[in-house]
């Protein structure tokens, strides 16, 4: 697990700025509590996919979103993906939210952190073995962006048997829990895409039908 401390800032709303150096002490040692803490998983299936203008039917979830449709252009399956930071991450923050605020704060920026570079990994990793089968992968989407609907969430999470397999959970009010937990739809094309793995927040290609 590495630690992501640009990131972490950029989480804590740091931009151009430097963070002194108390601030960066917190850092650190927030880093050291998440990464005791700890444990990612995941697990992900692939689906057949059909988009009609904008509506997509991914055999487990049908939905009806322009900016996801406009995302899996091109494309003929789907990757459905369940990621997870697990349930000790929550203890954790939870405990310093009563004895620490400021250090409660600092780890949810570095928990978000290390969970996207989490998925980074995985989503490299499986761009590598598609691409051997002469594949190319879009970037994940998540319900929650765009117009694509939290409501999702549930057929998704239920399809990858996530709660047995990493340990995610759906509140009524459609918040996984752990908290640090993710799904997410990856197209599948038979057509090269020109988005990085990493996501939007870290390509300079403005005008990308791609963009989040």
């Amino acid at each position: 697990m590495k630690r992501n401390i640009r990131e972490t800032l950029r989480y804590l709303g740091y931009k151009n700025q430097a963070a002194d150096p108390a601030v960066m002490e917190l850092i650190e040692g927030s880093w050291d509590d998440l990464e005791r803490a700890a444990s990612p998983k995941s697990f992900c299936r692939e689906y057949g996919l059909t988009v009609n203008g904008e509506h997509i039917d991914a055999g487990v979830f049908q939905t009806d979103s322009r900016s996801l449709a406009r995302n899996l252009k091109g494309c003929e399956r789907v990757i459905l993906l369940a990621a997870s930071l697990g349930a000790s991450v929550d203890v954790l923050i939870q405990r310093y939210s009563k004895l620490q605020v400021s250090r409660a704060v600092v780890l949810q920026a570095a928990a978000a952190a290390c969970l996207e570079d989490y998925c980074d990994s995985v989503n490299e990793k499986l761009k590598e073995d598609y691409l051997k089968k002469g594949l190319y992968l879009r970037p994940r989407f998540s319900p929650g962006y765009g117009d694509f609907s939290l409501e999702c969430q549930k057929a998704i999470l239920q399809s990858l048997e996530a709660a047995k397999r990493v340990g995610i959970t759906l509140t009524d009010s459609l918040l996984m829990a752990p908290s640090k937990s993710v799904t997410a739809v990856i197209g599948v094309s038979r057509l090269p895409g020109n988005c990085t793995v990493k996501g939007c927040e870290a390509c300079d290609k403005m005008d990308c039908v791609y963009r989040r």
